[in-house]
Parts: C-alpha cells; sequence; structure tokens
C-alpha cells in the first residue's frame, strides 16, 4: 500500500523540474528572451563605451544626448512598427518628415502661427505627415498597390515636393512660442526625449491592449484569415499608414524643435534607419509579430553604436559596416525564431 502511494508522488516530484524548465524554455524563446538579448547587446556596447572612451561616455549627460540623438528615428520607429507587423513597409517616412518641416515652417504658416498659437506649426506638420500616409493607405488597401512601390512614389513625390514649395532653401523657424518650448526641458530632460517616451507607451499600449493591435498582429499573421475573421483588413490598413505618416509629422516637429530649420535634406534615408530599428528590435519583416520594446531597444542600440565611435573619432564608413552586419545577424535569427511553433506574437 505504502509502494502505491509514494509512487505517485516520486513522478510528480520529476515532472516539476521539467515543467520548471519548459517554462522557462518557453520564456527564453519568446518575447522576454528576445529583448533580454537586445538588453545585454545594448549594456556590451555601454561597456565599450566606458571602456573606450572613459569619462567622455560615461556620463548622465552623454547619455541624454544618446537617447535625445534616438527620440526622432525613434517616434518614426514606433510607427513603422505597426505597419511592418501588419506586412506592409513605408519607404517615404523619411521624405514625408522633410516635407511636412518645409509646409510647416513656410513663412505664412509661421506668420499665422505668431498671430495665434506656435501649435498651428504642430497641427500643420502633423496634417502633412498623416495626409501623405492617407495617400499611401488608399493607394495600398484600395488600390492594390504593393506597398514597396507606393511608398517608394511617396519617397520621391513627397521630396520633390518639398524642394519645390522650400526652393531648395533652407527655412529658418522665428515663432519665439515654439522655440521656447523646445529650448525648454521638464525635469532636467529636454522635451524631444520626453515626447519619444509619450510615443513609444502609447504605441506599446495601442499594439498590445487594444483590439487595433490585435487587428494588426493578426493581418500580419494571415491577411486572409483576418478578412474571413470579419475584419476590416482595407480600412485597417489605410489606419496604419496614416498612423506611420502622423509618426512622421510628429517627428518633423521635433527636427523642426530642434534644428530650428525647416527643409528638404531633412529625413534623408530615415526610413531605411527606421527599418534597421524595427527589425533588429524582433519584429519579423514578414508580419505577425511586432514589438515596441524592442524597437525602442533597437533604436539606442544603433544611437549608442554611434556615439561610441563619435567618442572615439572613428570612421563612419566603418560605422555603416557594422550597421549592415547588425542587421544581417538580426535578419538571421528573425528566420530562426519564425520557424518555430508560436513563434509570432507582440511584446
Amino acid at each position: 500500500m505504502s509502494d502505491q502511494t509514494t509512487a505517485p508522488a516520486a513522478e510528480a516530484t520529476t515532472e516539476a523540474p521539467k515543467s520548471d524548465e519548459s517554462l522557462a524554455r518557453r520564456l527564453l524563446g519568446g518575447a522576454v528572451g528576445r529583448n533580454l538579448g537586445l538588453v545585454i547587446a545594448l549594456l556590451l556596447l555601454v561597456a565599450v563605451g566606458a571602456i573606450t572612451a572613459g569619462d567622455r561616455f560615461w556620463n548622465f549627460e552623454n547619455f541624454l544626448t544618446i537617447i535625445r540623438f534616438a527620440s526622432i528615428i525613434g517616434v518614426i520607429s514606433i510607427g513603422m512598427t505597426f505597419v511592418i507587423t501588419a506586412g506592409g513597409i513605408d519607404l517615404s517616412v523619411g521624405s514625408v518628415m522633410g516635407l511636412a518641416t518645409v509646409v510647416a515652417s513656410l513663412s505664412w504658416v509661421q506668420a499665422a502661427s505668431e498671430q495665434t498659437s506656435w501649435l498651428l506649426m504642430v497641427a500643420v506638420a502633423l496634417a502633412v505627415g498623416a495626409g501623405a500616409g492617407l495617400i499611401n493607405g488608399i493607394v495600398i488597401a484600395y488600390g492594390k498597390v504593393v506597398p514597396f512601390m507606393a511608398t517608394l512614389a511617396m519617397l520621391v513625390g513627397a521630396r520633390g515636393l518639398a524642394e519645390l514649395l522650400s526652393n531648395k532653401t533652407t527655412q529658418i523657424v522665428n515663432v519665439q512660442g515654439f522655440l521656447d518650448f523646445f529650448r525648454g526641458d521638464f525635469l532636467g530632460i529636454s522635451w524631444l526625449i520626453w515626447i519619444f517616451v509619450i510615443v513609444a507607451v502609447v504605441g506599446w499600449f495601442l499594439l498590445n491592449r487594444t483590439t487595433f493591435g490585435r487587428r494588426t498582429v493578426a493581418i500580419g499573421g494571415n491577411f486572409e484569415a483576418a478578412r474571413l475573421a470579419g475584419i476590416r483588413v482595407k480600412r485597417h490598413l489605410v489606419a496604419l499608414y496614416v498612423l506611420v505618416g502622423l509618426t512622421a509629422g510628429i517627428a518633423a516637429v521635433m527636427m523642426l524643435g530642434r534644428t530650428t530649420a525647416g527643409t528638404s535634406t531633412h529625413g534623408l534615408l530615415y526610413e531605411l534607419d527606421a527599418i534597421a530599428a524595427v527589425v533588429v528590435g524582433g519584429t519579423l519583416l514578414v508580419g505577425g509579430r511586432g514589438t515596441i520594446v524592442g524597437t525602442v531597444l533597437g533604436v539606442l542600440i544603433f544611437s549608442t553604436l554611434t556615439n561610441v565611435f563619435t567618442q572615439n573619432n572613428l570612421s563612419t564608413s566603418v560605422q555603416a559596416v557594422v550597421k549592415g552586419v547588425i542587421i544581417v545577424i538580426a535578419v538571421l535569427l528573425q528566420q530562426r525564431f519564425a520557424s518555430r511553433p508560436g513563434g509570432r506574437s507582440s511584446s
């Protein structure tokens, strides 16, 4: 009788470690493990910077500089995360951002802002970004043009329009209220950083805690299945491209605040930096898995890398090579994780 009662207990004790081990494996193989890897990579870069550059790198002001440098491309990357999670792409965000800075800094817009409020400049930049996104979304969703070609056309068109409106000149911002705000800070931290933090938090909540986010992941996972499940896929795609256009508009406002000038050259190649940060962060290029936390870490990794190279007076060409290697490694790891069961998720 005693043998019969002790046998199940022995089995239970042997099964418990197995279940704990499988739980740990699932966690490390999922979003937690991916983000942990990114954190380790970021800490290694910080360690390299501290060792090679010393006090020039290892101080609070320099860390704020790294985050401030990451903030503008970070905001664009948050919007890009949503589009790529849904299986799309947007190559026009950099050009749209440049166009928004030009339109918002036109003389008549600045004159109207001085008579009313500097927030008018902000509204104009956001409207330009959202409008460009709306055009992209309609062409892609209802015109059935592949995202690569539709947004490539917008990339060329927006940059050309920005050059026409600005006559290829730099337009200086003279609205004092706007300048005062972006020269200021809150709790000793630049408003650029606070805007990045707010956009990241809102983006995380939207992707992970709302129906909008779940539908975005579903569309990226299986377009046809999402449609059959009752999701209005076309309308949702339009909303996604408006969203990424809106983040380009926010980034334009931040760029105007940082440089105090609008020009058609703003945002040049930003779309590539944004896509790189999103991919390195763990969002699948084929769609179906997106991570805001990973995107933020990806942006910080590239920003820290740039800072380390700058502090050590190293060639930007070498930096570009290192960045390319990082992107290739990230894509290879993506293919490995995507092939695993349950490999697509959001975080």
